[in-house]
């Protein structure tokens, strides 16, 4: 049996994913996007961090998550409603749920006051919908008896709640047997059967008897196997679609019979002493240790056969309720990421040697190699699919990233007394893991700016005609090869005249300096910068741009930013889909060999003399389809001897710099496509102008691997110096301190 410490992560692992789906479903229903499906989604998540920390012993845990999930039980069954002051509080709940969950993850103890307002506010929710049998005026769950005191013997349960009324009953009435034995994957999926059984007994008079036969000793006891079991009858007018209904949620996780019977069919309840629903529930939680001896059954233990319910005949589902269709649940198995990370620095390595398989059956003879190319054909494509299947394991939904913005933004918004409603697209878009785990600080620095910076008070929006909540829109998208993630807000955008100001106060620039627009905007990204006229603990110290910046190229990426002043700001990250392996061509330059790419790549081409025309301050305009493309000609950029950027074989690279803008990059022969492996060069030598990363190719050479983007910025700075004698320059500074984004 796994060890106490195993079993605390798996709770823990699951509470994330919990959080994420809690969240997620709270700010689906403040949008109006929601079913009730969401709502039980969300009560499900609440119940089983609830129900874990029971088993754990964190108990001021437990005592939230039963309020929350009281107040969460009230919204599923009508009798509260989903306002926005109510949603407000959910929300805020759902922060101190999450803290908790920390705090109790890290063996920190949270101060007795902890959250009480946030618990306040649930219990007067509580008290306005008339939903409070969840909890006591105290708020405490009512204390459980002595577990070794408690004596197992068959009960029937009479589900008498106050707060629910069970319909009349007439003559017309039909009795049904039911027989209702869960199985383990229900409890895994956080479905309670009593509440099963609650809402059963609200169709009539529901009598039960609990079934204890395969209830091991107590040190046997596995906390997460059902071991109880009922039978009874239920009496009701409903139909038996209605009856069915009930158990959709759980009829593939647990053996089910419903058999229509006389109500003579009951038998022997009348000895059997009777418990109320509270009572019942009221069970000891689980201790927070366990023998770890083999689960028991009794030999005694009757055999159960599995029953398929009849199919139910058609029927309308209530008035306001929309029934979801059932979904087979996806197997998972939990793996240790060191391991997935040994596995693709294999799969790596394994492209490595096929490269060079290839070059070496290229070599022999044509009579030779025929068979052998056709098995290396299959070797490629074998490899192809290992690479993309293990990249894939790697992959993770950006919304493990997203989820934490939305407490960001109410949290910022409540300290600068701002209304700030988070929108978020695109969260189940796939990106590596490796760089999910580096995208949360720059997402963070930018949020926070828009809420701080960019989105104005509520007097300032109303007064400019804008609605008094302003919006900040966060999407993902896979674009080109990258995963392309805009963060944009319709606040006031950028005030140019303010910037540029700031930053010749600040020595920033020179006082004489005069640029654009969007050279201004790049300006926010200098370290130092800050339009906070004073410290808080949310901005003023310039340390938030510059860092984004630094981040985001060192994950091979590229920003830029767009501001139209009144009417806000969009900020665009540009990112790679994987750290690990990519696609390239391999292309000449004199004697050196290089790897662009594939994702960079528009076309490649071979001009002819009349094609390409001379302009002063640039390399050349390529006349591409009516439109002029500037031309780079690699090898000047890169100081490589023995290039032939003259001849007219030449052959033109199409590349995409972003936002639409194109260049040309000029090169000697392209050598073809290739799988390679990405080694980072940064560790052992250092950033290089232009040199993204290295790689090995097929005859055991190292070769460099282009940073396109950079190389964009490297031909302005070239073309500006060019241009200096002309006068045309002034800002040559400004450009070396803050790279033009394409």
């Amino acid at each position: 049996m796994a060890s106490l410490d195993d079993l605390k992560k798996t709770f823990f692992d699951e509470c994330d994913e919990a959080m994420q789906q809690i969240e997620a479903g709270l700010t689906d229903i403040r949008s109006g996007q929601s079913s009730d499906e969401t709502i039980n989604a969300v009560f499900r998540g609440v119940h089983s961090v609830k129900g874990g920390a029971g088993i754990f012993g964190f108990e001021q845990l437990v005592g939230f998550a039963h309020v929350f999930e009281t107040v969460l039980d009230g919204l599923r069954n009508g009798s509260l409603t989903a306002t926005s002051e109510n949603l407000d509080v959910l929300l805020s709940a759902s922060d101190v749920l999450s803290d908790l969950v920390v705090m109790s993850r890290s063996g920190e103890t949270a101060s007795p006051g902890f959250g009480n307002e946030c618990r306040a506010g649930l219990e007067q929710i509580i008290e306005q919908g008339g939903a409070g049998s969840g909890a006591s005026e105290s708020g405490e769950e009512a204390a459980p008896a002595d577990f070794d005191d408690l004596d197992f013997v068959p009960v029937a349960v009479s589900f008498d709640d106050e707060s629910e009324v069970a319909p009349d009953v007439n003559d017309g009435a039909t009795t049904y047997v039911i027989t209702f034995r869960p199985k383990p994957e229900m409890l895994k999926k956080a479905n309670e059967p009593l509440y099963v059984l609650r809402e059963l007994s609200k169709l009539g008079e529901l009598a039960l008897q609990a079934q204890i036969d395969l209830l091991p000793p107590l040190g046997a006891i596995e906390v997460d196997h059902p071991y109880l079991w009922w039978t009874g009858t239920l009496k009701t007018t409903a139909t038996r679609a209605q009856v069915d209904e009930v158990f959709e949620f759980v009829v593939g996780d647990c053996d089910l019979e419903i058999v229509e019977e006389m109500p003579a069919a009951a038998t022997s309840e009348a000895a059997i002493p009777e418990v109320t629903m509270s009572e019942f529930e009221a069970a000891p939680a689980m201790p927070e240790t366990i023998d770890a001896a083999p689960p028991l059954v009794p030999d005694a233990a009757p055999t159960v056969k599995a029953v398929t319910p009849a199919p139910a005949p058609a029927a309308e589902a209530p008035a306001g309720r929309t029934t979801a269709p059932t979904k087979a649940a996806a197997t998972t198995t939990r793996i240790e990421l060191e391991r997935i990370d040994r596995v693709v620095n294999m799969v790596g390595e394994l492209v490595i040697s096929q490269a060079m398989l290839g070059q070496i059956v290229q070599d022999l003879p044509e009579q030779t190699s025929g068979r052998l190319t056709q098995i290396l054909e299959e070797v490629v494509h074998h490899t192809r699919e290992l690479k993309d299947s293990v990249m894939s394991m790697r992959a993770q939904p950006v919304g493990s990233v997203f989820q934490r913005m939305p407490r960001l933004v109410r949290e910022v918004a409540s300290k600068t007394h701002k209304k700030v409603r988070l929108e978020m697209v695109g969260e189940t878009t796939e990106v590596d893991r490796s760089i999910i785990e580096r995208l949360g600080d720059p997402l963070t620095h930018i949020i926070r700016n828009s809420v701080d910076h960019g989105v104005e008070s509520p007097e300032v929006r109303v007064a400019a005609g804008k609605p008094e909540e302003g919006v900040i829109r966060l999407s993902a998208e896979h674009r080109g090869g990258r995963i392309v993630i805009e963060i944009k807000d319709d606040g006031a955008g950028i005030n140019s005249d303010r910037v540029l100001k700031i930053a010749k106060d600040k020595g920033l620039v020179g006082q004489d300096v005069s640029l654009t627009e969007e050279e201004i905007g790049n300006l926010i990204m200098l370290p130092g910068f800050s339009t906070a006229e004073t410290v808080s603990d949310i901005s003023g110290r310039g340390v938030g741009m510059d860092v984004v910046r630094s981040n985001i190229q060192d994950l091979g990426g590229r920003i830029s930013l767009k501001s139209v002043r009144g009417r806000g700001m969009t900020i665009q990250l540009a990112l790679p889909l994987t750290l690990a392996v990519m696609d390239g061509m391999v292309i000449k330059v004199g004697t050196q060999t290089y790897v662009m790419p594939l994702s960079a790549i528009v076309e490649c081409l071979r001009p002819n003399g009349s094609e390409v025309s001379d302009l002063i301050g640039t390399q050349g305009m390529l006349q591409l389809r009516g439109e002029f493309v500037p031309i780079i000609m690699l090898g000047d950029l890169l100081d490589v001897s023995g290039s032939q950027n003259g001849a007219s074989e030449r052959v033109v690279i199409i590349t995409d710099a972003g936002e639409g803008t194109r260049f040309g990059l000029v090169v000697d022969e392209l050598l073809g496509h290739q799988q390679v492996v990405i080694k980072s060069i940064e560790e052992s030598y250092g950033s290089v102008p232009g040199i993204a990363a290295a790689t090995i190719l097929g005859n055991g050479r190292v070769a460099f691997i282009l940073d396109v983007e950079k190389l964009s910025e490297m031909a302005v700075s070239s073309s500006i110096t060019s241009a200096m004698g002309s006068g045309a320059g002034n800002n040559v500074s400004v450009k070396a301190a803050s790279p033009a984004l394409a």
